[in-house]
């Protein structure tokens, strides 16, 4: 037994290794109480290992009918964060007492109640991915049983192997493969040498689980945006856009010298104003070709306020650092094209407008700063 569950672990860790993609990591904002809860119901079987079995030599596969039985599970839980989580569960209903091979009269009836910490291993190595398929979620727990049969209790640990497979933001299906280790009373028989710490003189019992996770509420996480990064940007654009207004200010004083020094009398003082022309950059997240903030869009609206005939080139960029060069070029496309939908919609002609796709680069630091789309005046 200790073997066959050695195996199946490190080939489930090994699996998980090889399917979970690479997602950018980043730091989430921390979710209200009510976020992030779930529960569970699955379609259970398990195979009972008794403390007083040791010299019946009985086969130990977990398939022999006087040793397994079907039952039922339901939990509930709370993610705290990505990767670390609480759930409370009950399962049980139909067990066996493993007095010998006879099916009928092994028949007992049982439940037990344990508290588990979850850890996604997917989020905690790969980073955290609301569209991720297969999420990979060891745990650890201890609670109490009861023989209901044989009116006894007994406390117990449990750890295990959850795999959650997304089905949609609110379903996912389960496959839970666990193990207990509990005192001997759990199965309503207990031995001599209950005070023995060898697995064999304790109640054991392997679990493997069908069902399904409904995600309550709010199930997903939001990326903290990173202040600086936009408060740098931000500070780069007024501080070309005040280059050229002293550029202008200069070429105001160098006219109204040319006019003051001119001796015609009716001579006058004549301002030139210059309408800063500084590319406007638009941000979107990664892999994404929608907005991320319209607020980004303010600058563009203020562009065309002054400039509506004007001609318009729009940039689309990506960053070189995830997805292919094909997949870049296809995706700064795409950002291009959405900035342009919104020249539009502001009342610049699509004649006036020039798209262009950069594909992937790494021109700004941080790597975020490239996924983005750029509006300047051609």
């Amino acid at each position: 037994m200790k073997k066959f569950l050695m195996v199946l672990a490190l080939a489930s860790v090994s699996v998980a290794g090889m399917a979970q993609e690479t997602t950018e990591k980043y730091s989430v904002a921390t979710n209200s109480f009510w976020s992030n809860w779930f529960i569970q119901a699955n379609v259970a079987g398990t195979a009972f290992y008794s403390s007083q079995e040791n010299n019946l030599n009985l086969s130990n596969s977990p398939l022999k009918g006087f040793r397994n039985n079907l039952g039922a599970s339901v939990a509930i839980g709370k993610w705290f964060t990505p990767g670390l989580g609480l759930r409370t569960k009950v399962n049980g209903v139909w067990g066996r007492t493993v007095n010998g091979d006879d099916k009928k009269a092994n028949a007992s009836k049982y439940w037990q109640a344990n508290e588990q910490v979850l850890f996604n291993l997917s989020n905690m190595l790969c980073g955290y991915n609301p569209d991720r398929v297969w999420n990979f979620i060891p745990y650890a727990g201890a609670g109490i049983g009861r023989n209901m049969t044989y009116n006894s209790y007994a406390m117990g640990l449990q750890a295990g192997l959850l795999n959650e497979f997304r089905l949609s933001r609110k379903f996912a299906l389960n496959l839970d493969l666990s193990f207990g280790m509990h005192e001997p009373d759990f199965d309503g028989n207990g031995i001599a040498n209950a005070s023995s710490r060898s697995p064999k003189s304790k109640d054991r019992d392997l679990n493997l689980e069908i069902g399904l996770t409904y995600n309550l509420g709010k199930a997903t996480w939001n990326k903290v945006p990173d202040v600086d990064a936009i408060n740098a940007l931000h500070q780069s654009q007024l501080d070309a856009l005040n280059a050229q207004l002293a550029d202008a200010n200069a070429e105001n004083d160098r006219l109204n010298n040319l006019i003051k020094n001119h001796k015609c009398p009716e001579a006058k003082t004549v301002t030139v104003k210059e309408v800063a022309t500084a590319p406007v950059s638009v941000f979107f997240n990664i892999g994404k070709s929608k907005i991320a903030s319209r607020k980004d869009l303010q600058n563009v609206k203020a562009m065309t306020e002054t400039n509506k005939d004007a001609k318009f080139v729009v940039t689309g960029y990506a960053d070189s650092k995830t997805g292919s060069a094909s997949y870049n070029q296809k995706l700064s496309q795409k950002r291009a094209e959405a900035v342009a939908n919104e020249l539009v919609k502001m009342g610049v002609s699509r004649d006036n407008i020039e798209i262009v796709a950069k594909g992937g680069v790494a021109d700004l630091t941080p790597i975020s700063y490239n996924r983005r789309a750029t509006v300047e005046i051609k």
